[in-house]
């Protein structure tokens, strides 16, 4: 199978920077869950959300590339909760689907969990979102649209389950701030590009407004859930 790598490069920025789901996601799925039994985290990367479903749910399976989201490997019927974070629109999804219903035990719930763009700080924010749409424009793969819209326009063949509000927040300072902004996949590309002189304009200006850096800011990312109930129709 090929395997869109964007990010094994800035695998440890990653790990370091990238905001951590609170227990309330892990909690939300197990409650929709037949059982807490077994939760599978699919394209689970650096394991943002697989630690925290591990309070919720009694074991965690989390895959990535060696398993891929198409060919896990789990036991048929052995899934309570098939969970792919941030990484959905990556996978071969008629693959994907067919695997969680192969995996899943009956009633089984399958979450597709994304977020976008930030929210700080009004003036901070129309800087980053300069940098977003503008700056990066044309560097952000194709995919990157599904994740701006929550996953809507995906196909989602379950019968659909009501999801709850929920956002990750973080107080950060401007080092973690820009340590984030470091490993988005758009950047990367940016720097491959050669124009690094663009990131470093953007962390001057972005210093500049903050004030001084120790200055621990709440940034938050709403949340954007697609939840369903695995059937034998589904």
């Amino acid at each position: 199978m090929s395997f869109k790598d964007h990010f094994s490069g800035a695998a440890a920025g990653y790990a370091a920077h990238r905001p951590v789901y609170p227990p309330a996601v892990a909690e939300a799925l197990a409650e929709r869950s037949p059982a807490r039994g077994l939760a599978w985290d699919a394209g689970c990367g650096s394991g943002q959300l697989s630690v925290v479903l591990a309070g919720a749910f009694e074991q965690v399976v989390a895959t990535d590339a060696v398993s891929p989201a198409e060919a896990s490997g789990l036991p048929g019927g052995s899934v309570d909760c098939a969970v792919a974070a941030q990484a959905a629109h990556w996978f071969d999804l008629d693959r994907y689907y067919a695997e969680v219903r192969r995996v899943s035990r009956p009633g089984g719930l399958v979450a597709l969990v994304t977020y976008a763009v930030m929210q700080v700080d009004p003036d901070i924010e129309q800087l980053v979102a300069h940098f977003y749409w503008k700056t990066l424009e044309g560097h952000w793969p194709p995919e990157r649209h599904l994740v701006e819209e929550g996953y809507r326009s995906l196909p989602f063949p379950f019968e659909p389950v009501p999801s709850p509000a929920l956002a990750l927040e973080h107080r950060w300072n401007a080092g973690q701030m820009l340590g984030y902004v470091g490993t988005w996949s758009a950047v990367q590309s940016l720097r491959k590009a050669g124009r690094g002189a663009d990131l470093e304009r953007f962390g001057e200006e972005l210093r500049r407004l903050w004030g001084d850096p120790a200055t621990a800011r709440l940034i938050r990312w709403p949340l954007s859930l697609r939840l369903g109930r695995v059937s034998a129709a589904s």
